[in-house]
């Protein structure tokens, strides 16, 4: 029963499924033709290895090195020189990404925090005008005054050392021959570049290379990236030059001689980054370990906290399409979200109750606010259990837009990788150097630093790094990876990860359905409902329940992978160009 509505829920979905297929054929046609594109509906399946990267150029870089003998981390190199290029939107060198994984021979999993950091000059008053109040957010990010110093390039250094196996030098070499011979701009950069233009043009390097002639690129139009070549040519020994090198000096230049809106990044910035191996933060969910990247990520604490505040409910007698499962996910999501604004920051700075937010007692009786039949009429932070001193903080109110990307990787020998990555708003500060666009993570900190008096956990300090919402999971039974899986999205990116674990757990869907049903998302109070699907059926009855409604797009761009006993299962969101490819 549950795979009927499963499918029902998809077929909803089925116009915008071609989409993928569309970015295959006009990007990539040699892997259009060379394995499975999902536009069936049907999971990617296979015995040995699999990639469900978000285009299908670095699916198939990433592909390819499974082919030879690589890694997971190796393959999670390979894809994102290659996104950094022709997703250049979403992520790339310029900005930062959370590493999760599973160690097959030892049984360990691991997370790197690849995180950008504060220049050690910003203050807490960096988004604020003169009058001490925040500055309307585009104003914030155009511009140097928004890069925060990038810990991607640092991050693959440090993937490679500890989970690598292919020569460096060959992972870099599919995007570097790319940006020699040019790739095809897909659908979704065309439309990103079109949708951006006016702030793509205040930077001439930028609106050179996006905007030729004055004109947003053509979808279609074979681009080249004569200087992210070179950039990776430097890169081929190690990323030194980027952090000490020629790289360096020439990002610090942009960022602080960009005169409506400069900087504070140095070259003592960069000089000083460092990758940090973290403990994952786990959470039971129905005879399952939920894991991902702990502080200054939001991401497995929320998605956890969200799952654990419901588990006392039957979902699977439920169903997807029963309003009352969305009653309990919409109002468990608010107060994960109170939790989050309240307490949630980078903890090498603030302290915080890291263990006590997801300790089962605490979510329990959290969970005990949702047996209501109507939406919570008033929703506040809990009291966890603090393992230290308290401190008294205000509720944040950060703005975390999506531009992201995601891949899950598992390879033959079963180590599996969930990688996200990003350059935070769609093309970053609009500020590119040396052939890719630097962050603006900086706006994921609060531009107030006090609310009354009281301090905001996720305020500007010297080094460091922004809250976010990225949510690289694998979740775990028996001590083995059972669900690789993440999301782009800014802070719905939440959402979009705990309901694909709800399918796939609770409502029984495989990857790929499950990573393309409708999307409902609630953070605050509003329940967003994915505009033209199946969603829109349940307006009414939670409207009834005592929400507010609001219709939109969500476009997410999950990529999943099932390890099952019978094999690997793959899901890609048809709401994006990823694809899923696996032998």
């Amino acid at each position: 029963m549950l795979r009927f509505v499963a499918a029902f829920l998809f077929s909803s979905l089925l116009p915008v499924t071609t989409f993928a297929q569309q970015a295959a054929d006009a990007v990539a046609p040699e892997i259009a033709s060379s394995q499975e594109i999902k536009s069936s509906g049907k999971p990617v399946q296979s015995q040995s290895w699999m990639v469900a990267v978000a285009h299908p150029l670095a699916a198939k870089a990433a592909a390819d090195v499974l082919r030879e003998g690589g890694t997971a981390g190796d393959a999670a190199i390979a894809a994102q020189f290659m996104l950094g290029l022709v997703e250049p939107q979403s992520s790339g060198l310029g900005g930062g990404a959370f590493f999760v994984h599973f160690d097959a021979a030892s049984g360990t999993l691991s997370t790197l925090d690849g995180r950008e950091t504060a220049p050690l000059a910003a203050t807490p008053q960096l988004f604020q005008d003169e009058q001490g109040e925040p500055l309307k957010f585009f104003d914030a990010v155009v511009g140097g005054r928004s890069v925060g110093t990038p810990g991607t390039p640092a991050l693959l250094a440090a993937i490679h050392q500890r989970h690598g196996k292919l020569d460096w030098a060959r992972l870099i070499a599919p995007a570097k021959r790319t940006a020699r011979q040019g790739f095809r701009v897909s659908p979704r950069m065309a439309a990103s570049v079109e949708a951006d233009a006016e702030r793509l043009a205040r930077h001439p390097a930028t609106a050179t290379y996006f905007l030729p002639d004055g004109e947003p690129i053509p979808v279609h139009t074979l681009l080249k990236n004569e200087p992210y070549a070179q950039t990776l040519t430097m890169l081929e020994n190690g990323v030194e030059p980027f952090y000490r090198g020629s790289i360096a000096e020439e990002i610090v230049t942009t960022v602080q001689s960009f005169a409506a809106n400069p900087g504070v990044l140095s070259m003592a910035d960069l000089a000083a980054y460092e990758v940090k191996q973290r403990e994952p933060v786990c959470a039971a969910y129905r005879g399952h370990d939920v894991c991902g990247m702990g502080p200054p990520s939001s991401g497995a604490l929320t998605v956890g906290q969200i799952l654990g505040q419901i588990e006392q409910f039957n979902f699977a007698e439920m169903g997807p399409l029963n309003v009352k499962a969305w009653l309990l996910i919409g109002d468990s999501s608010r107060l994960a979200f109170a939790d989050r604004g309240r307490y949630m920051a980078d903890s090498d700075y603030v302290p915080m109750p890291t263990k006590g937010l997801v300790d089962p007692a605490y979510l329990s009786n959290r969970g005990a606010l949702l047996a209501g039949e109507m939406a919570l009429t008033e929703v506040a932070p809990g009291q966890p259990e603090w393992d230290h001193a308290a401190l008294d903080y205000a509720d944040d109110e950060s703005l975390e837009l999506p531009s992201t990307s995601h891949f899950s990787i598992v390879d033959a020998a079963g180590n599996a990788v969930s990688m996200t990555t990003t350059i935070e708003n769609g093309f970053g500060s609009r500020l590119m150097v040396a052939g890719f666009l630097l962050n603006n993570e900086l706006t994921d900190f609060s531009f107030r630093s006090h609310r009354d008096g009281t301090p905001i956990a996720n305020r500007v300090e010297p080094g460091k790094r922004p809250r976010s919402s990225m949510a690289p999971t694998i979740v775990m039974k028996d001590g083995k990876p059972v669900f690789v899986v993440g999301s782009p999205g800014g802070s719905r990116i939440i959402g979009y990860v705990a309901q694909t674990i709800i399918n796939h757990i609770d409502w029984g869907m495989d990857p790929q359905l499950a990573v393309a049903a409708p999307h409902l998302v609630n953070r605050f109070g509003t329940f967003d409902l994915e505009e033209s699907t199946s969603a829109i059926r349940l307006q009414e009855a939670l409207e009834e329940l005592g929400y507010e409604v609001n219709a939109r797009p969500l476009t997410s761009g999950l990529h999943a992978i099932a390890i099952t006993p019978d094999g690997l299962e793959g899901g890609a969101d048809p709401r994006r160009e990823g694809i899923v490819i696996g032998e």
